[in-house]
């Protein structure tokens, strides 16, 4: 029954699409046969994830601003081609055309770079990295001291767009970038890394990776009066590889796939210490549970330690057993358990307690296990489990738990599904008012907690949000001065519960957990497609400032002190790009925060996962 619903609804979008083309006095763009296969196509292959709000796929109305060709060159070697590995080439290509609804070959021609030239072009050996990584600080806290930032929240009223720069070819930004040589490093959506002049946005030199990038950047650091430095580059992609190349001139030092299984992505920013990279494994497989054909589930999470100056392995600890048949669905296809315990976000290296933190997702099928949803301390050395705190037991979810158009749920739903309340943000190390280290934590259930970090236990926990699959806290909390900053999303389809909808930016005492101020997100969408208020992204502190961008396209300073909004900013417009192409910002979601650094605030804008705005913006602001 599923099937044929999402089938039914899928070939009715795409006589709605035909129908609107026709209404406005042209003809279908596409031959009648191309249309017919590819709406087949995508109701049999497509449909059961991109057409559902609960999982992390791009809708297809977000996907039909890319290229045929760029749609095509996913399912045959990017991130799709394992789940458009059944079609044929004439399947492929069809449902490509119908999904950006338009023929290949007349891809509009983009302008090109806008390369750089003379000074700007010029690595700076006397500018390292101004942060430790995707955290920015040593505790991952996503703090920026005021010397660094080159701002404070009296200059916030002065920033005013110095340039912009438009990804091609992707309706997302989810890698945070980073600094480094005086460039700005960052990922885009069509698996490019870019070197951008931090000055001019022109780009120095770029590299073509395997598939999108995901990750953040990390560049490793170097002494400025160093004149040979040669510092690598390091990121991971949507197909699970890892990358580090030379930060001087964009050439592959080693790039290699950290996991087989075809689902792995690594969306975590890996995390570099010493000659140690730290590489936390993810995937998409919970997704494609929501096909009733598929079997269900293998992938288990995983941290590895890498050599940063090889790539080779030196451990690799999984968050989970060893899959096994344990059942089948009503269709009577295979389903397979234990699995699932995604790391999606940065680890935290602790080099005093020689410890290396992360925090993990939920089981994808049963049984559930005693790591999902859980901070995990992990030798620095050997990758051996020190401790581990689960705060929500029994928590196996997958896609097909999404109620389909009929009201129920998906084959592969596992029997007493749990909430689906991952870890998504990262753990941060933060010092308390009392002087007392705390290992900070914020959860989809909305909940942040407080954790010994030599032990585990549980200090403190309050409810900030109401939670939900798509509610509380996603991917980003940040801490300074003693509070901690809680960035709550809260969407609309979440069930109901005790506490009520609650999207905004929340502080709390970071020793105690109490509340310090509060600032609810403005509804401010009026009606806009793929718009909702609330803060999903990862956000960044300063000692005065809390700079958020949130799903409804608005980029925001609050005060630290108060939760003020100082400043406003709607990115989810057209913009002109450096090299004359025009692009649009959009939602900001993901592990791309902000980043305030040297009068520069530099934003990510543009999200099409999760029913949001899609945009292919990075966006530099100046006090100047």
């Amino acid at each position: 029954m599923m099937r044929r619903v999402i089938r039914f609804l899928a070939m009715l979008a795409a006589l709605c699409s035909t129908s609107a083309a026709l209404a406005q006095g042209g003809p279908d763009p596409l031959d009648a046969a191309t249309r017919a296969l590819g709406t087949e196509v995508y109701a049999s292959s497509c449909a059961a994830c991109h057409d559902n709000p609960g999982t992390h796929a791009p809708s297809a109305m977000a996907l039909g601003g890319l290229s045929p060709e760029r749609v095509l060159r996913v399912l045959e070697s990017g991130r799709m081609q394992a789940q458009a590995a059944a079609l044929s080439d004439e399947e492929r290509a069809a449902v490509a055309q119908v999904i950006a609804n338009r023929p290949l070959g007349l891809a509009a021609q983009t302008p090109p770079l806008f390369r750089c030239e003379g000074e700007a072009a010029q690595f700076d050996r006397g500018s390292p990295p101004p942060f430790a990584g995707w955290g920015l600080d040593a505790g991952n806290a996503h703090a920026i001291p005021s010397e660094v930032a080159g701002m404070t929240a009296a200059d916030a009223e002065r920033l005013t767009l110095r340039w912009a720069f438009a990804f091609p070819e992707t309706v997302e930004t989810r890698s945070q970038p980073t600094i480094a040589g005086g460039a700005i490093y960052v990922g885009g959506g069509d698996g490019t890394l870019y070197a951008l002049d931090l000055e001019t946005g022109c780009t120095r030199w770029t590299y073509q990776a395997a598939s999108s990038v995901r990750s953040g950047v990390v560049v490793s650091p170097w002494d400025a009066e160093d004149t040979d430095a040669r510092p690598l580059v390091f990121f991971g992609d949507s197909l699970g590889y890892a990358y580090a190349l030379d930060a001087v001139t964009g050439a592959e030092v080693w790039a290699r796939r950290v996991e087989g299984h075809g689902f792995a992505l690594l969306t975590g920013t890996p995390a570099l210490h010493g000659d140690t990279l730290f590489v936390p494994v993810s995937s998409g497989e919970e997704g494609s549970a929501a096909i009733p054909t598929y079997e269900c589930c293998t992938f288990r999470g995983s941290l590895l330690a890498l050599d940063a100056m090889t790539g080779e392995t030196r451990w690799q600890t999984f968050m989970v057993g060893e899959p096994h048949v344990n059942g089948a669905n009503e269709l009577g296809v295979p389903t397979l358990g234990p699995s699932g315990v995604a790391i999606w976000s940065a680890p935290l290296v602790d080099a005093e307690r020689e410890m290396v933190y992360v925090a993990t997702g939920d089981n994808y099928t049963q049984p559930a296990t005693h790591l999902s949803d859980a901070i995990v301390a992990l030798d620095i050395t050997t990758g051996a489990i020190r401790w581990a705190t689960q705060v929500t037991p029994g928590d196996a979810w997958n896609v097909a738990c999404w109620p389909n158009p009929a009201g129920t749920v998906g084959e592969n739903c596992p029997e007493d599904a749990g909430p689906d309340a991952d870890f998504g943000a990262a753990p941060v190390m933060a010092r308390g008012a009392d002087g007392r280290e705390y290992l900070l934590a914020g959860q989809k259930s909305g909940v942040a907690y407080a954790f010994d970090p030599d032990t585990g236990e549980l200090l403190w926990e309050t409810r900030v949000g109401r939670g939900g699959v798509l509610g509380g806290v996603h991917f980003g909390i940040a801490a300074a001065g003693g509070r901690l900053y809680v960035p709550i999303n809260d969407g609309p389809t979440d069930p109901e519960a005790d506490h009520p909808r609650s999207p905004g930016v929340y502080a709390l005492d970071v020793a105690t957990g109490e509340p310090v101020w509060s600032a609810p997100s403005p509804d401010i969408c009026a009606g806009r497609m793929f718009c909702e208020p609330g803060y999903t992204a990862a956000i960044t502190a300063t000692p005065d400032m809390v700079v958020a961008g949130a799903a409804d396209g608005h980029v925001r300073i609050l005060s630290a002190e108060t939760g003020e909004v100082l400043w406003d900013f709607d990115t989810a417009r057209e913009f002109t790009s450096v090299n004359g192409a025009t692009g649009n910002g959009g939602s900001m979601s993901g592990g791309a925060a902000p980043i305030v650094y040297d009068g520069n605030l530099i934003v990510s804008s543009g999200y099409a996962f999760l029913g949001k705005m899609p945009g292919n913006m990075l966006l530099v602001f100046g006090t100047e």
